[in-house]
């Protein structure tokens, strides 16, 4: 006769609370933290956890739910925690966070004069890469604020990188008074005169 099978018997297991979630962040294995932390973002104190528990996942896969969350749940603190991992010295966090604020966008435009006013030379950086995916005339007048100001050169070189891609014309003049800072810098003059040349050829397209 043929086999029957059984129906499945009805789990006895609650729902997770959100204590059992919170715990599960960072007590749980691979599977339970990832699913603690798509969870997370629904209830209170959410932020917070996920922060503190992504100061020590080791698991690519979690870390990158737990990004996610703190970006759907975008509130001025989350977007404050996520961008705090930008100065973490492990590359693997400070891209995943480098992610999630690019998801954000609009969020973000208010947190991005600080990251470029920041005293960590690599948020600046970083803060420029996140100014390219903005509108060419906003990301101009920012990232021209900052190189206007800028003493590292590195930094220099990142905004430079970004306004050869989307700046317009007002970038020209901050460029030369760049060149003119860091005479005795000779990979920042080339990468200028790079910019200058991009610039100018794409004012000429929009113009043309």
């Amino acid at each position: 006769m043929p086999l029957i099978r059984k129906p499945a018997a009805p789990s006895s297991s609650p729902e997770a609370t959100p204590d059992d979630v919170l715990r599960a962040l960072t007590q749980g294995n691979q599977a339970e933290r990832w699913s603690a932390a798509r969870a997370a973002a629904d209830i209170p104190g959410g932020a917070d956890a996920l922060a503190k528990a992504l100061q020590s996942e080791r698991d690519l896969r979690v870390r990158e739910a737990m990004f996610s969350s703190l970006a759907r749940i975008g509130s001025p603190a989350s977007i404050d925690s996520i961008a705090g991992f930008l100065r973490s010295n492990d590359a693997s966090l400070r891209t995943g966070a480098l992610d999630a604020l690019r998801a954000l966008h609009d969020a973000v435009r208010t947190h991005l004069p600080s990251l470029m006013n920041d005293a960590d030379p690599d948020v600046r950086v970083l803060s420029c890469e996140l100014a390219r995916g903005f509108p060419g005339d906003e990301a101009t007048q920012l990232l021209c604020d900052l190189l206007s100001r800028e003493s590292q050169p590195n930094v220099c070189a990142a905004v430079i990188e970004v306004l050869a891609e989307v700046g317009d014309s007002r970038a020209l003049p901050v460029l030369a008074q760049c060149e003119t800072r860091f005479p005795d810098t000779p990979f920042l003059g080339f990468a200028i005169k790079i910019a200058t040349a991009r610039i100018l050829e794409q004012s000429t397209q929009r113009h043309g």
